[in-house]
């Protein structure tokens, strides 16, 4: 069997200087994660949380908004806004959408984008004032809290603790908050949210909407910039997950490509034209392959799942997940000897981009915006590379892997030893 190929742990966190290592109240042991019920954007928080030693001593709260009918149009509202109006419309017109909180409901599943939960068996509705409580008051006992937020409708949330609790509190918002950035401890977000401030980007946008562009200034002190997305995969959780699903995947013809399919989005848009030329591209590789496994996510349109099924259903080297548990997505990028990704899911190509493994992208010619520049600084770097068809899987390529959790929690130790803290965990 051909042995895996998986990254070194990172290197030794940051170290604390001696004259915070006595303090009664400089400890930081625990964490709340304020998500929005978007995976992809909670598996950053909880990627964080990991990689600072805090997994399993973290609560979940999320902001909730109103779902169903008319509720589908009013997602570009601020989320309080939609909140009130949610109300009104079901007192005045009888409206009976749901409002779904998990205050005094059944305890909500927490699934992580690749599809296995996160340990928490329920989720609080994200409430400022007894979050900010809980703070104050147990300070003394168990230190300061650490609250990392993602996602637009975490927002507010996180800036309002940070304001009313700030000697209690480290607060974390990943990804730009399109707002005053000193309203938050730290910021982490990749790189390319700052794309509206190069040279290209002034070139596409007309003068006169530029003072409307965020983020305005470069990045200062309070922004940790990474190059892809932060998520859960480092070597040691390779490991796990080489040996979880050995059964399955040792017996299987090398070398295994695998490849994800995520959906069209606003900045990388594409339908069957797109499918079309996949499997042009992959039966062009296939002879050098010895098996290849194809997943999908949920994004993906059904025409388009179900062209690559009618094309590639019946090949015997071919095996395509059918979206039944176990999710297979995390014994694929232990096992998988190449990736094969659409560009649309910055996601997939972060976690495929940290285990060294080689990464070819399909359609980042049709990614524009801050899209075409997270894909073009990944080629610099030498860590994907486009999906042409002319590829030999049998001949392998490596890179140094991205490490930007692990980076971005060192980054978070050096802040909060500048404040006199530290993580113990």
């Amino acid at each position: 069997m051909k042995p895996i190929r998986l990254p070194e742990p990172p290197s030794p966190t940051f170290g604390v200087p001696e004259i915070f290592e006595a303090g009664a109240y400089s400890i930081v042991r625990r964490a709340i994660i304020i998500g929005n019920g978007s995976p992809g954007a909670e598996n950053q928080s909880i990627g964080l949380v990991r990689a600072l030693g805090l997994l399993d001593k973290h609560v979940l709260y999320r902001v909730t908004r109103p779902k169903g009918g008319v509720n589908e149009w009013l997602h570009w509202l601020p989320v309080s806004v939609h909140k009130n109006l949610d109300f009104i419309l079901r007192q005045l017109f009888g409206y009976t959408q749901l409002w779904l909180t998990a205050r005094g409901r059944k305890p909500v599943i927490v699934r992580s984008e690749n599809g296995k939960g996160v340990g928490l068996s329920t989720i609080l509705e994200a409430d400022v004032k007894k979050i900010v409580s809980t703070a104050r008051e147990t300070y003394e006992k168990d230190g300061p809290l650490l609250v990392v937020a993602s996602g637009r409708d975490t927002i507010s949330v996180a800036s309002s603790i940070k304001r009313l609790a700030s000697q209690n509190v480290f607060v974390i918002q990943i990804l730009h908050p399109r707002t005053r950035l000193d309203r938050f401890d730290l910021v982490i977000t990749p790189k390319h949210d700052y794309y509206p401030l190069t040279p290209q980007a002034q070139q596409q946008v007309p003068r006169f909407l530029r003072l409307w562009m965020t983020p305005r200034e470069p990045p200062d002190g309070h922004v940790v910039l990474t190059l892809g997305a932060l998520h859960q995969i480092d070597s040691t959780v390779l490991r796990n997950e080489a040996s979880a699903w050995h059964d399955e995947f040792a017996p299987l013809p090398k070398p295994l490509l695998v490849v994800n399919i995520g959906g069209p989005i606003s900045n990388c848009r594409y339908g069957v034209d797109l499918a079309k030329q996949l499997i042009a591209n992959l039966l062009s590789v296939l002879a050098s392959c010895g098996s290849v496994r194809v997943s999908f996510s949920n994004k993906t349109p059904a025409k388009v799942s179900n062209f690559i099924v009618k094309q590639l259903g019946d090949n015997p080297k071919v095996y395509i997940w059918d979206g039944k548990e176990p999710n297979p997505y995390m014994g694929h990028l232990a096992w998988a000897d190449a990736f094969v990704i659409t560009a649309d899911s910055v996601s997939m190509i972060s976690e495929s981009c940290s285990t060294g493994k080689p990464v070819y992208v399909m359609g980042a010619e049709r990614c524009t915006w801050k899209y075409a520049e997270f894909h073009k600084s990944l080629r610099d770097r030498g860590v994907v590379r486009p999906f042409l068809g002319t590829e030999d899987m049998s001949e392998s390529w490596s890179y140094p892997p991205l490490n930007d959790t692990a980076e971005a929690a060192n980054q978070v130790r050096k802040a909060l030893a500048e404040r006199g803290w530290s993580i113990r965990s």
